[in-house]
């Protein structure tokens, strides 16, 4: 009886198994089937974090777009040698060699005014975004945190800011100064922009500052700015990025437009000025296209590569978005071997 007990109910042969071993893929085949790529060996020495970043095909090819269109800009005076406020060739001639982009209806060279208009598009709206994401981390995990009355005031202020239009605020600005500059709209978008980030990292401090590590710590008698620093900051760059990028992304659109609409000023170079010129001198109507496409080009490849940047940052900060996409590939190498995925 007992030898029956311990007698498999499905005994396999000794072929079998040996076959079934022979035919199961070896670690390399599994993990290149899996889409697993081992870590190269120079982020070795590199934290985790940045290493994890540094292997993002999305987050490295922001910035490697992002990267290009700064060094172009701040190249600018190397890589033309005409003067962007001044004719430097025959109305709307086509690209050439001589004139990459082509030339305005009033001779002014095409690529010029865009590597120089990048200077202040990219200033402005980088800085705009910065500014806005900072002061809404700051003003979010001091209310999240230390709650009370601190959480009140910053709370009323958020309200307001929420509720505070910062486009009808430019164009008002814009009347009573005849025409606003960019640093001027960049100004009044960082400092009407920064709501949604403080009201999201608000709510997110509040769920942090219960749990154990942050308890610990204040059991430990850390400093509150240490807690800060150390124990909820890293909690929220996600949070902290993407308010980022899309600040950023909204203060170039804010500014295009308004300089587009004729409400900023038409003498600085600018993607917007180059869109509000091409418009009043009948660019489109013309068939000019190369007045227009590269600034628009150059502001959808400038949001296209924030926001690669922020998914970057994303699927490195947010364990269940990574293990999401590692269980899509888990199910799908699953099907390919002909197994049920139902477990997930």
């Amino acid at each position: 009886m007992s030898e029956l007990a311990h007698t498999p109910a499905f005994p396999l042969r000794a072929e079998s198994a040996a076959d079934l071993a022979a035919a199961a893929p070896s670690h390399p085949e599994l993990m290149r089937e899996l889409g697993v790529r081992p870590r190269p060996g120079w982020t070795a020495n590199l934290p985790a974090g940045l290493a994890s970043f540094l292997t993002n095909g999305k987050g490295m090819a922001g910035v490697i777009i992002l990267l290009v269109l700064v060094v172009m800009s701040a190249a600018a005076p190397l890589l033309s040698d005409y003067n962007p406020n001044r004719r430097a060739g025959k109305p709307h001639v086509m690209p050439s060699y001589e004139h990459v982009l082509g030339t305005t209806r009033l001779g002014k060279d095409v690529f010029t005014q865009l590597v120089y208009g990048g200077r202040v598009s990219l200033s402005v709206g980088i800085g705009a975004g910065a500014f806005a994401a900072l002061i809404g981390l700051a003003l979010g995990i001091s209310a999240g945190y230390f709650g009370g009355r601190t959480d009140e005031i910053i709370s009323f202020f958020v309200n307001v800011v929420l509720v505070l239009p910062g486009l009808p605020l430019i164009i008002v600005i814009a009347t009573m100064v005849e025409a606003a500059s960019p640093m001027v709209i960049g100004l009044v978008l960082a400092l009407t922009g920064w709501g949604w980030a403080a009201r999201t990292i608000r709510t997110q401090t509040l769920s942090l500052r219960t749990r154990e590590f942050v308890l610990s710590a204040e059991l430990l008698g850390e400093k509150k700015w240490r807690i800060i620093l150390i124990e909820i900051f890293p909690n929220m760059l996600s949070f902290f990025m993407g308010g980022l990028v899309l600040g950023t992304i909204a203060a170039i659109l804010a500014e295009a437009a308004l300089e587009f609409i004729g409400l900023g000023d038409p003498n600085a170079v600018t993607w917007g000025t180059m869109l509000f010129w091409a418009q009043n001198n009948l660019a489109l109507q013309s068939g000019a296209w190369w007045e227009i496409w590269p600034p628009c080009i150059a502001i959808m490849l400038t949001g296209a590569a924030l926001v690669l940047v922020n998914f970057a940052v994303d699927e490195i900060t947010n364990p269940q978005l990574k293990a999401s996409r590692k269980i899509g590939r888990i199910k799908r190498f699953l099907t390919r071997r002909g197994r049920g995925a139902d477990v997930f």
